[in-house]
């Protein structure tokens, strides 16, 4: 009995010593399934284990920290802008007016500037007319009349051409308002001098309306003031 008993205990000491070495070999961790989730343990100076297919190396690492170089999407050709017009030049004003193109359709600002000019200078030379169209510019931008050129020309008690908040419809086949539309063109483009600077108000000189404002030009028939 005592015989088993010792063949026993040898038995066990050599299957508790079996069962440690079995735990020191590296890869057993990674042998009891996907699932478990027990380091690896490796010994100095035994191989590494062989990676599972989800620690193989990425494309970043092969190429040491570099994404491969991907094949670049067809750009677009984008659109190219136009070039605009270069200024026109001119050695006097009546000559920029004969040179200025009219628009085949007017926008309603412009149409309102040219109003202006037509109705209230269409006698006047075009240097007068000048001078009128940037009134209704400088009021515009001045914080004290409307901002846009409509509102300061259809503005109640600013201009006598305007009846009832309207504005008459001018002849359009008359070289007059062909002038008035080019004016108003070169006001809005700023590309001739302008011969009353800063003037907000105007009236005729054959009225006195008593003003205390400061005077700055008068062309032809028309004192400008500010």
């Amino acid at each position: 009995m005592s015989r088993i008993l010792n063949v026993a205990s040898v038995a066990a000491v050599g299957m508790t010593a079996a069962s440690m070495l079995f735990l020191a070999e590296p890869g057993f961790a990674n042998d009891l399934g996907a699932n478990a989730h027990i380091p690896l343990i490796t010994l100095p100076g035994a191989d590494a284990p062989a990676a599972a297919d989800s620690d193989l190396l990425s494309g970043d690492e092969l190429t040491g920290g570099e994404s491969p170089v991907e094949p670049k999407a067809a750009i677009e050709d984008e659109p190219v802008e136009a070039p605009k017009p270069a200024p026109l030049t001119a050695d006097s004003l009546a000559e920029l007016v004969g040179k200025t193109a009219r628009p085949a359709k007017l926008d309603s600002e412009l149409r309102c500037l040219a109003g202006a000019v037509y109705f209230e200078s269409r006698g006047e030379s075009l240097v007068g007319q000048l001078a009128v169209a940037h009134v209704v510019l400088n009021r515009a931008q001045s914080g004290r009349f409307p901002t846009s050129l409509c509102g300061v020309v259809h503005q109640k008690s600013q201009f006598s051409f305007v009846r009832g908040g309207r504005m008459p419809a001018p002849r359009e086949s008359s070289v007059q308002w062909s002038n008035a539309v080019a004016i108003a063109q070169i006001a809005r483009d700023g590309s001739w001098k302008n011969h009353a600077p800063g003037a907000l108000f105007f009236h005729a000189n054959y009225v006195s309306p008593g003003w205390r404002k400061t005077r700055v030009a008068q062309i032809d028939n028309h004192i400008f003031y500010r």
